[in-house]
């Protein structure tokens, strides 16, 4: 990952972010320091979100509340 300082990144921030959308990372130091990185944003697609759905909803129907509310479940943790 390439390096840049901090007044170079905030001088040139526009630039940088021009070039992170097109893939690229940076690691901003201050005093030649890394204190932070410039990375591009991932993104989910699709049949990722929806396998996730799927699996959430498999694991709900896994596990029930044995005729309980949540409520009562909400209360009774409240003893202890």
């Amino acid at each position: 990952m390439t390096q840049v300082g901090a007044f170079e990144a905030k001088t040139h921030l526009p630039k940088l972010l021009e070039q992170v959308r097109n893939g690229a990372s940076f690691v901003i130091t201050r005093h030649g320091h890394p204190v932070a990185e410039l990375i591009p944003v991932r993104t989910a697609d699709s049949d990722t979100v929806r396998t996730a759905i799927e699996g959430l909803k498999a694991f709900q129907r896994r596990h029930t509340l044995d005729g309980l509310s949540v409520r009562e479940l909400i209360e009774a943790g409240r003893r202890y």
